[in-house]
């Protein structure tokens, strides 16, 4: 083989160790002893961040103090606070509460640094339960998936310049599956499988009614708005989902 083959062949190994260890990265953590959600089932928020990420689980611990007259929906779309957080003691809760010392919306709400801290410890906690993929882990698989393709492109540049580099067939025969695997696992969600058939589980346990005076306990209204989002919304709250900002467009 000449230099530039050679060159070509060295970019594809480096490429495809780039992809497997973000591979081996993303991989789910073993639940640690205790952690696992049989032994501690997620709370409302949990869920929520499990479904939707952080405005998710945010949506829902506006929800909970609306139910304690801590929180009302201001103006454009906006919450402002309504008085004390209460007897509550859940980090999202309390820190979304003293983020609220002007309205805001739900977007700017979420980005609070006091709400991201406590949304940070919750996914912390899915992480060691095996829900989630820790941040940390997932960021640092990212840039290698990102390396992949500039490592090929650069073993090209390389063999071209050399003047002896591999055929087309050479070429795409390991970087198409290259680029294939990287792309796929790009594509996996923070969520693991495990999370994933926890909330198909409780879907399925626990649908959403078509009445609301069907459901008289607030913590079942705070399960199906972390189950099932803004149609929760809009059946249990419709008003102050609308009037708050907590649901979409439409």
């Amino acid at each position: 083989m000449g230099t530039g083959t050679w060159w070509w062949v060295a970019a594809v190994v480096a490429a495809w160790t780039e992809v497997l260890a973000a591979a081996v990265l993303l991989r789910a953590r073993r639940p640690g002893p205790g952690t696992g959600p049989a032994e501690a089932p997620p709370g409302p928020e949990a869920l929520a961040l499990l479904r939707g990420g952080r405005r998710a689980a945010v949506t829902v611990a506006l929800v909970a103090l609306h139910q304690q007259g801590a929180v009302a929906a201001g103006r454009k779309r906006t919450v402002r606070a309504n008085g004390g957080p209460g007897r509550t003691r859940d980090p999202v809760r309390l820190g979304v509460h003293r983020s609220l010392r002007n309205a805001l919306g739900l977007r700017a709400l979420a980005l609070r640094p006091e709400v991201r801290r406590a949304v940070g410890g919750l996914r912390a906690e899915l992480g060691r339960a095996g829900l989630l993929r820790p941040p940390g882990r997932q960021r640092s698989a990212r840039l290698l998936l990102a390396a992949a393709p500039v490592t090929l492109a650069a073993g090209l540049v390389a063999a071209a310049g050399a003047g002896d580099g591999p055929g087309l067939l050479p070429v795409l025969a390991p970087g198409v599956p290259l680029l294939l695997a990287a792309l796929a696992l790009l594509r996996l969600p923070p969520s693991t499988r495990t999370a994933r058939r926890l909330l198909a589980e409780l879907r399925e346990r626990h649908p959403l009614p078509e009445h609301r005076h069907e459901v008289t306990d607030g913590r079942l209204v705070l399960l199906y708005v972390a189950l099932h989002g803004d149609p929760a919304l809009a059946l249990f709250l419709p008003r102050f989902s609308r009037d708050g900002g907590l649901s979409g467009p439409g």
